[in-house]
C-alpha cells in the first residue's frame, strides 16, 4: 500500500483528519483529538504505528516480522508495521480499522455524539 492509498483509506473514517504536529513527514491521523495512525513518510519502506489491543498487538508480533513494538510509542499498546509487502493489503486495513475502532470508543460521550457516533 502506498501513501495515497493509505491516505485515502483513513480519511475516509468518520471524522478522520490528518495533520503534522510532530513536524514535516511524520503524517498523523486522528479521530476527534486522538491519534490513532501515525505515518513516517520518509522511511522507505513506509512505516504506520497503529494502536493495538495489547494481546492482539503480541501476537501479531508473533506472526509478522514486519511487525514490532511501536517506534516512540507505548510499546504495549502500539505497533510499528513496514510497510514492505509482506502483508496483505486486506490485513492492513483490518489492523487500520481495528486501531481506528479503539481510539473512537475511547473518546468523550460528547465527541461521539458530534461525529454521530
Amino acid at each position: 500500500m502506498d501513501i495515497k492509498m493509505l491516505t485515502d483509506y483513513c480519511l475516509k473514517k468518520n471524522g478522520s483528519t490528518r495533520s503534522y504536529p510532530f513536524g514535516e513527514g511524520a503524517l498523523v491521523f486522528k479521530v476527534a483529538s486522538k491519534m490513532y495512525a501515525l505515518v513516517a513518510e520518509s522511511a522507505r519502506p513506509l512505516t504506520i504505528n497503529l494502536k493495538c489491543d495489547p494481546f492482539i498487538a503480541e501476537n501479531l508480533r508473533q506472526q509478522y516480522a514486519s511487525i514490532t513494538p511501536g517506534y516512540h510509542m507505548n510499546k504495549k499498546h502500539w505497533n510499528t508495521v513496514i510497510l514492505d509487502g509482506s502483508i496483505e493489503e486486506e490485513e492492513l486495513c483490518s489492523m487500520i480499522d481495528h486501531s481506528y475502532d479503539l481510539v473512537f470508543h475511547s473518546l468523550k460521550k460528547a465527541e461521539k455524539a458530534e461525529l454521530g457516533g
